[in-house]
């Protein structure tokens, strides 16, 4: 059985961890068993278990300005993370600096003083973009964290997440070769409440695994995604929030979500992957696995989602489809409108009415070409930073 042990590894990855509203008491008491429910016993016997903790833990608020809500919970929520063995947090997120330096300073300290390792986030880039690599029986695997650009974003010696850059991605793959078997990337990426991919993110995991990603998890989408394996190496489009309670109501998709198990038998090369679906904050605080009969129909719905990733067609239409159901906020937001008017575009679409022919050449330029793109950012980035500090 020894042997067995040394040759065999699991690990097992959770979703969104926001220790908010209904779970911050239960976070901070260390109620484990009223937050993991029976899941408290799967996750406890992996190798490795990790989550995507997606807000910082704070001593004092300190909001930055940003489009979007301000998460933060209690310092002393990472009593919940230490009871229930979480090994490691990814902090590669969206959120991770909504309380700027400071709340970023707390986290990292909160979590070394319990003895949960952190990776996707520092106090410079090249902090942010390190591995966190962990021997596992024979198997040296590391894990990546990286999201997309968002007011959380490190650059230079500047605190904050390590972004998606495939140049640095590449470069890192190549300076690291023989320090890990295996490499797992947790990517911050993909649009909310919405569970497959979009063509570019779907080429972008798949480049992943083609320059040596093991597995790719994405997380963010606050929904159940879809998944694929792509040249043997499995990569998930969403897994759900897995303890992110919110005060408004939310339909049942932000409650569902699922753990990715991965399992390396000897000598494997790709690992195997296996989905434990649950629902989290679901009348009620906490985490549970789902009973058979919820299962069943989660299970059907989301392989067919997934059976959708193999044509590129589907996956083009579907996302125009939900590109065009977004258009009215999207166009509001191009233009800079405030809530009021957001919700009124919403109504009329007076903005598209407004567009002439020229006036979307002029737009579409403008966020398509990458100098164009580039410059815009650069722009709207140097008045952000004007305005607010």
């Amino acid at each position: 059985m020894q042997a067995k042990a040394k040759d065999v590894c699991s690990i097992t990855i959770a979703g969104d961890i926001c220790p908010r509203e209904l779970n911050c008491d239960l976070f901070r008491r260390g109620d484990v068993h009223r937050l993991f429910g029976d899941l408290l016993p799967l996750v406890s016997t992996a190798d490795l278990f990790l989550a995507n903790l997606e807000c910082p833990l704070i001593d004092t608020p300190s909001p930055i300005p940003k489009t979007g809500p301000v998460f933060g919970a209690p310092a002393d929520a990472v009593y919940g993370l230490q009871c229930a063995q979480v090994h490691a947090v990814n902090l590669a997120n969206n959120h991770i600096m909504d309380h700027g330096p400071a709340g970023l300073r707390s986290t990292l300290r909160a979590c070394g003083e319990a003895g949960i390792a952190c990776f996707g986030a520092g106090e410079e880039l090249s902090t942010a973009g390190q591995l966190l690599i962990r021997e596992i029986g024979r198997r040296r695997i590391a894990f990546l964290g990286m999201a997309e650009r968002e007011f959380s974003i490190g650059t230079g010696n500047q605190p904050g997440a390590n972004p998606l850059d495939l140049v640095n991605f590449v470069r890192l793959v190549r300076a690291s070769r023989g320090e890990c078997d295996s490499l797992v990337v947790l990517l911050h990426a993909g649009m909310q409440h919405y569970p497959l991919p979009s063509p570019n993110l779907q080429k972008t995991c798949r480049f992943l695994v083609e320059e040596g990603a093991s597995a790719v998890i994405c997380q963010h989408s606050h929904c159940p995604g879809a998944y694929e394996v792509y040249r043997g190496a499995p990569i998930v489009y969403g897994q759900g929030n897995f303890i992110a309670d919110r005060p408004r109501h939310q339909s049942l998709p932000w409650h569902q979500g699922y753990l990715v198990n991965l399992a390396w038998g000897a000598g494997a090369a790709s690992p195997a992957m296996d989905l434990v679906p649950y629902l989290q904050s679901y009348h009620g605080p906490g985490v549970r696995r789902m009973t058979p009969q919820e299962e069943d129909p989660f299970r059907k719905h989301l392989g067919a989602l997934s059976q959708l990733l193999s044509d590129e067609q589907a996956v083009l239409s579907r996302w125009r489809e939900h590109c065009q159901q977004q258009k009215s906020s999207y166009l509001s937001g191009l233009r800079g409108h405030g809530r009021f008017l957001r919700r009124v575009n919403h109504r009329t679409d007076f903005v598209e009415r407004c567009l002439t022919p020229q006036n979307i050449m002029i737009m579409l330029n403008t966020v398509r070409c990458e100098s164009h793109h580039e410059a815009v950012i650069t722009i709207l980035d140097a008045l952000h930073q004007e305005r607010h500090h």
